[in-house]
């Protein structure tokens, strides 16, 4: 009974998922859930399958095999814009900022597609720094404020779950530990996370849970609380 009590609180369940980019077979059974609420990492070394992971979860893999279940609804045969519009929202590595627009004018570019996204006045409270730049053209902007400006448009969307693909890559320290408070800020206000990171130390900050990935597959499964004891594990898992 406990266990189906645990499993009624899961938002994402994956289930022994295949994806394919042509003739590549990238994901190998991907088997793994998040429950509402929670932060939860894809830890892995370079072209384990994380990003693929969140790629198929969006519908933007080329070929998928098996279950995605968000809530009571299987998401393998939706394409993307139907996942979308189910509350799921996906912030790409390259962060993908228009060049040609204005930091209110990237925030304002994806339409609401559920009730209960933030408004622009809501994100700039969240992002000062983006309340500033506002006028700015989105690729003057330093790494970090194009992150925030990645994640904010997200958030306008009303989506439920953040698929966040590597948000710390090529930042400094200082900004590393920003996106770790917006990611606390945005789990407090009910969000649901599952973010793909290569930093494991900056993923202990933030994380519930971590899915170790391998070869397109879970090979482990560690809490947030007994990451400190996983050290040398994890170590010998991501190479580093």
């Amino acid at each position: 009974m406990a266990e189906a009590a645990v499993l009624d609180k899961d938002l994402l369940r994956v289930r022994d998922l295949h994806a394919w980019y042509g003739e590549s077979h990238i994901l190998h059974g991907m088997d793994f859930a998040v429950a509402e609420g929670e932060v939860a990492t894809l830890l892995g070394r370079n072209g384990a399958g994380k990003t693929t992971t969140l790629r198929a979860i969006m519908g933007i893999a080329a070929q998928r095999r098996g279950s995605i279940r968000f809530g009571e609804e299987d998401l393998i045969g939706l394409p993307s814009n139907r996942i979308a519009r189910r509350g799921i929202a996906y912030c790409p590595e390259e962060r993908g900022i228009f060049a040609s627009l204005t930091v209110e004018e990237n925030l304002l570019l994806p339409p609401p597609v559920r009730p209960g996204g933030m408004s622009v006045e809501e994100l700039y409270e969240l992002f000062p720094n983006l309340a500033e730049r506002r006028r700015s053209q989105g690729t003057k902007l330093s790494g970090g404020e194009q992150q925030m400006l990645a994640i904010g448009r997200i958030l306008r969307t009303g989506a439920r779950l953040l698929l966040l693909d590597e948000p710390t890559e090529g930042l400094a320290p200082v900004i590393v530990q920003q996106i770790g408070s917006l990611i606390r800020t945005l789990k407090r206000k009910g969000f649901t996370i599952l973010l793909v990171e290569q930093n494991f130390h900056f993923a202990a900050t933030v994380a519930d849970r971590h899915f170790v990935v391998e070869h397109g597959r879970v090979i482990d499964r560690i809490r947030g609380d007994e990451i400190e004891g996983q050290l040398g594990k994890l170590h010998d898992y991501l190479g580093v």
